[in-house]
């Protein structure tokens, strides 16, 4: 079975500013998937959250939040498309 792309976002909630440089690297070490970043200082709560969109083969997705979720103070989900990915599709409006 052919390991089709698909695009979901990677969202973590970090408690722990020791673990932001390997939390830079894993997603340094990922890069070529990620379509776009977020990231918020919520500095009352010393709290940093990311959004990673990215368009990947569920295999990748799933180690890169597994690894990220793995980190101490690192709370990571993955939410995925329903699509998996196609071939761009011309439609004729008419």
């Amino acid at each position: 079975m052919e390991n089709e792309n698909r695009v979901a976002i990677i969202s973590m909630i970090i408690d722990n500013e020791d673990v932001v440089p390997k939390v830079n690297s894993l997603l340094h070490e990922y890069g070529r998937f990620i379509l776009s970043r977020m990231g918020l200082p919520y500095r009352e709560r010393s709290l940093n959250i990311i959004s990673v969109v990215v368009d990947a083969p569920a295999d990748k997705i799933s180690a890169l939040s597994g690894k990220l979720g793995r980190l101490p103070g690192v709370t990571s989900k993955a939410v995925y498309s329903s699509q998996k990915a196609q071939t761009a599709k011309k439609t004729k409006e008419g």
